[in-house]
């Protein structure tokens, strides 16, 4: 009988398929070359939702100034003047360079 088990079991670990080396090392790399796509794909998309960030602060500060120059007939002479008069919570991030004339414009934004 023992032999019998013995004889048995051989047998079933015979077919017992398994990886070969090979096989994952392919799988090691190919899973390495979709992680370096996803890696620099997320850098592009991070440098364009900073752009957009800043363009949507420039327009947060050009909506601000209009607003200024309705209520008081003049336009700010800079972000922390819009700051100053509660027109703006903060100087955005991205428009703390902008600067505006007295015509309304506004520079140094992109």
């Amino acid at each position: 009988m023992r032999t019998t088990l013995r004889n048995h079991l051989r047998n079933v670990r015979k077919d017992e398929g398994g990886f070969t080396l090979i096989e994952l090392l392919i799988v090691i790399v190919v899973l390495g070359i979709l992680a370096g796509i996803v890696v620099f794909g997320v850098g592009t998309f991070r440098a364009d939702s900073e752009a957009a960030a800043k363009k949507a602060d420039c327009k947060s500060v050009e909506v601000a100034a209009e607003a200024f120059n309705a209520k008081t007939g003049a336009y700010p002479g800079g972000v922390a003047e819009l700051v100053t008069a509660k027109y703006l919570k903060s100087a955005p991030a991205g428009g703390v360079g902008a600067t505006i004339t007295t015509a309304g414009v506004i520079s140094n934004c992109p």
